[in-house]
């Protein structure tokens, strides 16, 4: 048994396997709060607590799927390029809305990591939060953080984003579709924006430009941050 799951083919299979079950579910249920990312990081947890696999194990397979994070990152750039009109119509407001949720994002994480005495280590892994999942993971690494915590914070962000969106939208009024959508890319990222494009095409179109610019700050804020004590 052991011999198998320390193949790299065993955490590769089980990753696949567990996201095909996961967004199966979603959209056969079709909730909010049966999100198939979370649902995925469940079946692989238990899997590898019910066989008692180690860790290790899993992840020398898993880590193969850590090389496409890379490409995705890259990819964002297109996400702008397809919404350039919208950017050069709108750039300032759009700039200042992204730049605003970056910084907030941010100095929250900041101000209580050091209210509840969080580790150095653990405040860099929960900075880029709100920004989608290959960015979290870059920034995370090269500022010393941990990326499967930097991971668990960027799905529990979404999730919570997602589900508590329209319920923000209604509570503050906020009836400029552009930015309803600026202010759910920003804070929830792709899993926000799913939500997004339920709302409204708009709405949609600027939670998705924002994925892109918000994670290119936050990219840049977090090295800032990085330097502070």
């Amino acid at each position: 048994m052991m011999e198998l799951t320390a193949s790299p083919f065993f955490g590769v299979t089980l990753s696949i396997a567990a996201y095909w079950v996961g967004m199966s579910i979603q959209k056969k249920v079709n909730k909010a709060y049966c999100n198939g990312m979370l649902i995925a990081v469940a079946l692989v947890i238990l899997t590898l607590s019910v066989f008692h696999i180690p860790y290790e194990n899993y992840y020398a397979g898993g880590s193969l799927i850590n090389l496409f994070l890379g490409p995705a990152t890259a990819c964002l750039a297109v996400s702008i390029y397809t919404k350039k009109e919208l950017l050069k119509t709108y750039w300032l407001p759009v700039l200042a809305g992204c730049a605003a949720g970056a910084v907030t994002s941010i100095a929250c994480i900041y101000g209580l990591s050091h209210l509840f005495g969080l580790n150095r280590e653990m405040m860099m892994s929960l900075l880029p939060k709100s920004v989608t999942m290959p960015i979290a993971a870059a920034v995370a690494e090269g500022n010393g953080g941990l990326v499967p915590v930097a991971a668990a914070a960027v799905v529990f962000t979404g999730i919570l984003g997602n589900l508590v969106a329209p319920l923000l939208i209604r509570v503050f009024r906020v009836r400029n579709p552009m930015a309803a959508g600026l202010g759910i890319g920003a804070c929830s990222h792709a899993v926000g924006t799913a939500k997004a494009l339920e709302i409204g095409e708009t709405e949609g179109a600027m939670s998705g430009l924002a994925i892109g610019l918000c994670g290119l700050i936050t990219s840049l804020l977090s090295l800032l941050f990085g330097l502070l004590p």
